[in-house]
C-alpha cells in the first residue's frame, strides 16, 4: 500500500507544533501500525530527518504506552486492541491517515507523539493500593472467602492498563473511566474494604487536581478503550464516594 501519513510534529511542551505530511510506500497489510511508523523512521534517518517519536514497550496490548490518535480516534480504527495492535489491513491504499497525540491538559505532550501522562501514576499512588500486614502475621490470600461474581468483576476492572484512551476519546478529557476501574478493583474484594473511603476520597481528589474533566456520560470512553472496562465502574465509583462522603 501506498499512503500518506499526516503525523504531529512537536519539540518540546513550549513548542506550537504542527501536522507534516509524508510518503510512505509498499506497506504491508500485515505490517503493526508501530511496525509502518518503523519504517517511515528508518526512512526518515536514511535521508537525514529526524525520526518521529512515539512512545511503545511491549508491543502486546499489554502497557498501554502505544496511545495514538488515528484518524480521529485513540487506538485508531479497530475495536478492543492497542494501537500497537492495530493493524494496517484496516487501511485501504492511498489512504490519508492523520496520526496525532493524546490531547489533554492533564497529558501534556513532551515530544511528537509522546505525552506524558504521569498524572495517572499521582492518581494511583494517591490511594491505587492495599496495605499488606507483613509483620509475620499476614493471612494467605486464599483463606478469605469471595464471592465469584464479585471476583469476576474485580478482575475484568483491574485489566485496565492506565492507556489513556478513555482520556483522549472524552470531550471533557475525563479520567473518570480509569479511576472507576482502580476504584472497582479493590472496593469488590474484601482486601480493599479497609481502605476504601480514604482511598476513594484521595483517588478522585486527585483526579480533580491534575486538571481531567467531569464524565460526559455518552460512553465514548467504554467503546474506544482497547480493553472494553464497563461504565459500571464509574457508577460503583460513584457509589463509593457518596458513601466516603458521608461517612466522612
Amino acid at each position: 500500500m501506498n499512503l500518506t501519513l499526516k503525523i504531529w510534529r512537536q519539540k518540546n511542551a513550549s513548542d506550537k507544533g504542527k501536522l507534516v505530511d509524508y510518503k510512505i510506500s509498499d506497506v504491508s497489510p500485515d505490517m503493526s501500525f508501530l511496525e509502518m511508523l518503523d519504517v517511515l523512521n528508518e526512512q526518515l534517518i536514511n535521508e537525514g530527518d529526524e525520526p518521529v517519536a512515539f512512545d511503545h514497550d511491549c508491543r502486546e496490548g499489554i502497557c498501554g504506552m502505544c496511545s495514538l490518535y488515528i484518524n480521529g480516534e485513540a487506538h485508531g480504527p479497530d475495536r478492543g486492541v492497542t494501537t500497537c495492535q492495530l493493524h494496517m489491513r484496516m487501511f485501504k491504499d492511498g489512504d490519508t491517515i492523520f496520526i496525532e497525540p493524546f490531547r489533554a491538559k492533564a497529558f501534556p505532550v513532551v515530544k511528537d507523539l509522546v505525552v506524558d501522562r504521569s498524572s495517572f501514576d499521582r492518581i494511583q499512588h494517591a490511594g491505587g493500593f492495599i496495605s499488606v500486614n507483613t509483620s509475620g502475621n499476614t493471612i494467605d490470600a486464599n483463606a478469605i472467602p469471595v464471592n465469584k461474581a464479585d471476583a469476576d468483576k474485580a478482575f475484568e476492572a483491574a485489566t485496565c492498563i492506565g492507556c489513556g484512551a478513555c482520556v483522549a476519546t472524552c470531550k471533557n478529557s475525563s479520567a473518570m473511566l480509569f479511576v472507576g476501574a482502580k476504584v472497582s478493583q479493590f472496593a469488590l474484594l474484601p482486601q480493599g474494604k479497609v481502605e476504601a473511603t480514604d482511598r476513594v476520597l484521595n483517588m478522585v481528589r486527585q483526579m480533580d487536581e491534575e486538571g481531567f474533566g467531569n464524565c460526559t456520560n455518552t460512553g465514548a470512553c467504554e467503546v474506544e478503550c482497547p480493553k472494553g472496562i464497563s461504565l459500571e465502574n464509574i457508577a460503583r465509583m460513584n457509589r463509593e464516594y457518596l458513601k466516603a462522603s458521608l461517612k466522612g
